[in-house]
């Protein structure tokens, strides 16, 4: 009976509900920011149990909005709650909350991709890389134009130990639409094998919970939603920078029909592309026919390995961008200069375009 009396002190004095607060303050979810609430207190609870016991936690909660997972946050036991949320006709809303649990909710108003989560929270909750997790938590209903960025954003937080991943191994609660958090735990041969199933799993455990219908929204989006969660990983499955990893996986994936050698043979300059891409399939030893969505993170690592070993050899392979010259060659036309400047045919690294005279 204590017990229970003690998890009943977490839970918020009598209040407006989600809904009739959504009324009072006249808020209206903003189709151009993909905004959309879910005020099922139960559905909120239940996002919130993935995260695991929040008893004394401290958690970033992205984007609350008019305040329904915030709520559930707080019941849960939370004894630090920052929430970031841009759109400051939720903050008179978020600030009754504030008012009705004194000294646990913090409300910053600002953009979540610019916000500082490292400066966010006492460095006393930190935790080595190498062991548990720390007790912090970031938890989100996140809008679908954002919740992609970020999650590349936080991915190369985690694998450079930035952003809120200074505090060690920082769990992540997030809702995406199904589609993306059906690519995020995408397996070796799935349809939604993807560049986000790769990076993200070189870098965390990805669990997928559960998927919430579209109704449960208002407004009801026209895809269901889907809740994962993310643990950090102590060693990244891949052990080279972010962004040589994310180069090589945005190569492989952009023909994800065609064999994988098409991709990766856009890594080279045109004057060396059969020879280097040759020589990296067989360093990596992988089927150079195998299609993107079969390769296996193993056989990725071997790519990424490959690939910087030639960048290593030559650096300048490591500055050519496929897309750069695209872009570089169209501006030249458009110019009526030539195009062969831009590029130095043995490593492709660009040049400065030259102005018309």
């Amino acid at each position: 009976m204590a017990a229970s009396g003690k998890l009943a002190s977490f839970r918020l004095p009598p209040l407006p509900t989600v809904s009739e607060l959504v009324k009072l303050y006249k808020l209206r979810a903003e189709k151009q920011l993909s905004q959309n609430f879910l005020l099922d207190l139960r559905l909120t609870d239940k996002i919130v149990r993935q995260a695991g016991n929040l008893k004394d936690a401290y958690v970033c909660e992205v984007g609350p909005g008019p305040g329904g997972l915030t709520r559930s946050i707080l019941n849960a036991g939370a004894a630090d709650l920052l929430v970031v949320e841009k759109d400051s006709r939720f903050i008179p809303g978020l600030k009754l909350l504030s008012e009705a649990a004194p000294g646990r909710l913090r409300i910053v108003h600002g953009d979540i991709l610019t916000y500082r989560m490292d400066r966010g929270f006492p460095d006393n909750i930190s935790k080595p890389w190498q062991e548990d997790p720390p007790n912090l938590h970031i938890i989100g209903n996140l809008p679908f134009n954002v919740s992609t960025p970020l999650m590349i954003k936080w991915l190369e937080n985690i694998a450079n130990r930035t952003g809120p991943f200074v505090y060690g191994r920082t769990r992540l609660t997030l809702t995406f639409q199904k589609e993306v958090a059906e690519r995020l735990t995408a397996s070796t041969g799935s349809k939604q094998r993807s560049r986000l199933s790769i990076m993200a799993q070189c870098l965390c455990t990805v669990h997928s919970c559960f998927t919430i219908p579209g109704r449960a929204f208002v407004p009801k989006p026209e895809v269901d939603v889907g809740v994962v969660h993310f643990t950090p990983l102590i060693q990244p499955q891949i052990q080279q920078p972010f962004k040589l990893v994310e180069k090589v996986v945005r190569n492989i994936f952009q023909f994800r029909r065609k064999h994988c050698y098409k991709g990766l043979e856009k890594l080279f300059p045109e004057a060396r592309r059969g020879e280097l891409t040759q020589k990296m399939m067989q360093e990596a030893d992988v089927d150079p026919i195998l299609r993107p969505t079969e390769l296996s993170i193993p056989q990725i690592r071997a790519l990424v390995d490959a690939y910087a070993s030639l960048c290593t050899h030559e650096p300048g392979l490591a500055n050519y961008e496929y897309r750069e010259q695209l872009r570089l060659k169209h501006l030249a036309k458009q110019r009526g200069t030539p195009t062969d400047i831009f590029s130095d045919p043995t490593t492709g690294t660009p040049a400065s375009p030259q102005q018309p005279c």
